[in-house]
C-alpha cells in the first residue's frame, strides 16, 4: 500500500513539473514575440505555486492514478497572453503550440537516454525516465487534440479561415464539460498512439 501511495505521489510530481514547463513554454514564446502579459502576471517562474490548478494539477491526477490502468492526466493554470501584442506572421501559432513541443522534447530527451543508457542508468533513474516519457507523451498528444480549450484547438484556430474559427470559438462555452468527458473516455483512443511513440523513441515495448 505504501509503495502504491509513493508511486502516485511520484507520478503526480512528474506531472506537475511537466505541466509547469508546458505553461512556461507558452509564456516565454509569447515574451519572445513581443507580448509581456505573462511576465507582468508573474507567470514566467519555475515556482509551481504560480501555475498549479488545484483540480487539474492535484485532485484529478490523484483520482486518475487510483483508477484501473493507473493513467494520470492534468493541467496547470493557463499562462495568459495577448495575441494583439505578438509580432510575426506565425507568432500566435508558435505560442499556442509551444507547450506541446516542450512536452514532446522532454519525452524525446529522456526516451533517448533510456534507449542508449541501458542498464548503466540504474533502476531508480530508469523508472523516473519511463514515467517522464509516458507522462509527457500523454500531455503532448492530449493537448494536440483540436477540442476547446486544448492547445490543439488554439493552434488550429490560428491557421483556419475566420469563418471556421467562429465554429471552434462557439464550442468554448462547453470546453470544461468536453474536456472532462475526453479525460475519462478518450484514453482508449490515445493509448495506442502513446505506446507506439514510446516504442519508437525508447526501442522497447511496455504493452
Amino acid at each position: 500500500m505504501q509503495g502504491d501511495v509513493l508511486t502516485i505521489v511520484f507520478q503526480v510530481a512528474i506531472l506537475v513539473f511537466s505541466v509547469v514547463l508546458h505553461e512556461l513554454a507558452h509564456g516565454y514564446a509569447a515574451s519572445y514575440y513581443g507580448d509581456p502579459t505573462a511576465k507582468l502576471a508573474g507567470r514566467l517562474t519555475m515556482n509551481p505555486v504560480s501555475h498549479i490548478d488545484p483540480f487539474g494539477s492535484i485532485i484529478l491526477p490523484a483520482i486518475m492514478a487510483m483508477l484501473p490502468g493507473g493513467v494520470i492526466l492534468g493541467w496547470a493554470k493557463p499562462v495568459p497572453y495577448n495575441p494583439y501584442n505578438l509580432k510575426g506572421r506565425f507568432a500566435e501559432t508558435v505560442v499556442t503550440g509551444a507547450g506541446i513541443m516542450t512536452n514532446l522534447l522532454l519525452a524525446l530527451i529522456f526516451g533517448l537516454i533510456l534507449r542508449f543508457g541501458g542498464a548503466s542508468l540504474g533502476e531508480g533513474f530508469t523508472s523516473l525516465a519511463v514515467y517522464i516519457v509516458l507522462i509527457n507523451l500523454l500531455l503532448a498528444i492530449f493537448n494536440a487534440v483540436p477540442i476547446p480549450p486544448l492547445d490543439g484547438s488554439k493552434v488550429l484556430s490560428t491557421i483556419l479561415p475566420f469563418q471556421y474559427r467562429r465554429v471552434l470559438d462557439s464550442l468554448e462555452r462547453w470546453g470544461f464539460v468536453i474536456l472532462i468527458g475526453f479525460v475519462f473516455f478518450g484514453w482508449q483512443f490515445l493509448s495506442p498512439i502513446i505506446y507506439a511513440l514510446f516504442e519508437l523513441i525508447v526501442g522497447i515495448s511496455i504493452r
